[in-house]
């Protein structure tokens, strides 16, 4: 009886796939985005706070990034990397919006962070109250929360994405936490579900787009 290669079982890690797709198999990066896009669908709300403005940058972040794949050093991991190209669309989106309201003279006070109705099976009330509660933390303090407390990320893929020292992040977490109120409980996690649907969009907009890259 044949032997089994025993490497032929264990998946192929993030950085073997992009080497892969590197090499011509454009469509490995599909599987790569439907492993990130929870991570980055929840940071994009953190910072954004719109369905529909999220899901566009989340498709320029990809684009961008697989552009770049030959730029990928490895120096991190590829979550640490594409999390940080993420960040920064994020971040320029805001920074636009901001210039694209001042130019139009609207309230300087306005807050970007619009209620949005999540899909899913909690309470419509009870979703509200932990986006809003959520929302309301300042950027550096909600941010953080999310990464560590939502999406699980290590403090120390936290500093690295947020160019923090491990105190400071441990600071602005507990600060977070310290600013939420005490009956949010276990329920935050619940906060900005990624739907299939949504996956599907966004995976199939950008497959699009690389296809004639």
């Amino acid at each position: 009886m044949a032997m089994i290669d025993q490497k032929t079982l264990i998946a192929p890690s993030d950085e073997e796939i992009v080497e892969r797709i590197t090499l011509g198999e454009k469509h490995l990066f599909e599987a790569l985005m439907r492993k990130f896009n929870q991570r980055l669908y929840r940071l994009g709300m953190a910072i954004i706070n719109d369905d529909d403005e999220v899901e566009d940058v989340m498709q320029t972040a990809y684009v961008n990034a697989y552009l770049h794949l030959a730029d990928f050093q490895k120096k991190s991991s590829f979550g640490t990397w594409l999390t940080r190209i993420f960040i920064n669309e994020c971040l320029l989106f805001v920074k636009n919006q901001k210039k694209k309201r001042k130019a139009l003279e609207e309230n300087a006070e306005k807050d970007f962070h619009n209620e949005t109705p999540l899909n899913g099976l909690m309470n419509t009330e009870l979703k509200n109250i932990l986006e809003k509660s959520i929302a309301s933390l300042p950027e550096k303090y909600r941010l953080v929360f999310v990464m560590r407390e939502v999406d699980e990320m290590s403090t120390n893929e936290t500093m690295e994405v947020l160019n923090l020292s491990e105190s400071n992040v441990k600071v602005r977490l507990n600060r977070a936490k310290e600013m939420l109120r005490d009956d949010l409980g276990n329920y935050y996690k619940q906060v900005y579900g990624f739907h299939l649907t949504r996956c599907d969009r966004i995976v199939n907009a950008v497959m699009n787009k690389i296809a004639v890259a």
